[in-house]
């Protein structure tokens, strides 16, 4: 019997593929827990990450950090994902994510879902989200995760040394200039936070938002340890709210991975404290609110704890500043 060669070519093509199979296949070194302030008790405690092992492999992994380049960061993952949490069949998860993420579903507006994007969106009852009435106090447009910058020019973002670019963030050098010294603050919402966000402040703004094209990463901190630059990567859009009492406030929607889209849902022109501006659909995402200069003062606890690069868990409606 004749036996022919195996084809170098083919050699080479199963040798390249066993290589990525042991590397992505590497375990991946042990990251920081991500430990935040919780702002009632003023306890730190440590975040059960939603997809805790997949954002590692992503982002710290060989093969995960192509497969993030080449696959995960792209919208047709996000919309397949989001398509399938749209689906009847998904709502079997609502109760397991319930119980694994604590998620104090008493305080919804319903309590049945038609899928696991319904309850995602879900809607809560106004009492179980007071707006702080002072007229000179900025309310926190989500819940979430917070952390605030007095002047985002001098401040380390997530990396010692690194600053936030608010020219590549904003997409538009005139209006940036404005906001260069000014105040930041950034709310994470992971996957089971509430995910509708409110106006901050009471004022006018524009009917639309400004869109800005972009990528998916995860904002999660896993992913922001490793490129802290995703926030002026990924997909984002915002709108200017001019008010008499703290200049133009400028309110950013940032899309993540597994992030769906962005729905607005307010109408008009003069918009007011607490009122819903929008929601995310599924996934986890982030609120960026920008302010000028010596427009306010932002709550000493909130400082601290990212001076010590430490979140700190908020309530949609919550104080987080007062006018200067």
């Amino acid at each position: 019997m004749k036996f022919t060669k195996p084809n170098k070519n083919w050699t080479i093509v199963w040798f390249i593929l066993a290589l990525i199979f042991v590397l992505a296949a590497l375990p991946v070194p042990p990251q920081k827990p991500i430990r935040y302030i919780d702002r009632e008790s003023g306890e730190v405690k440590t975040e059960n990450v939603y997809g805790e092992k997949w954002l590692d492999w992503l982002y710290h992994n060989p093969v995960g950090e192509a497969t993030l380049w080449t696959i995960a960061k792209r919208k047709i993952v996000t919309s397949l994902y989001g398509d399938q949490m749209e689906k009847p069949a998904s709502a079997d998860k609502i109760v397991p994510f319930v119980k694994e993420y604590d998620v104090d579903i008493t305080i919804a507006q319903k309590q049945n879902f038609k899928s696991f994007n319904d309850f995602f969106i879900r809607q809560l009852k106004p009492e179980a989200r007071p707006i702080v009435s002072d007229s000179l106090a900025v309310a926190s447009p989500a819940d979430g995760k917070i952390l605030a910058y007095e002047n985002v020019s001098s401040s380390d973002f997530y990396i010692k040394g690194f600053r936030f670019n608010v020219d590549s963030f904003l997409d538009n050098t005139e209006l940036a200039q404005k906001y260069k010294d000014g105040s930041m603050i950034v709310f994470r919402l992971a996957p089971p936070d509430y995910h509708r966000y409110h106006f901050p402040v009471s004022g006018m703004t524009s009917s639309s938002n400004i869109k800005i094209d972009g990528d998916y990463f995860s904002v999660n901190p896993l992913a922001l340890r490793k490129k802290a630059e995703i926030f002026w990567l990924n997909k984002r859009e915002y709108g200017v709210i001019q008010t008499p009492l703290f200049g133009n406030v400028v309110m950013v929607e940032v899309g993540a991975t597994m992030v769906g889209s962005m729905i607005q849902t307010y109408s008009g022109t003069t918009v007011k404290k607490g009122q819903e501006k929008g929601y995310f659909k599924f996934g986890g995402s982030t609120v960026v609110l920008l302010f000028e200069k010596d427009q306010i003062k932002i709550d000493a606890d909130l400082l601290t704890n990212t001076a010590n690069s430490l979140e700190t868990t908020i309530k949609m409606g919550e104080q987080i500043a007062i006018k200067k």
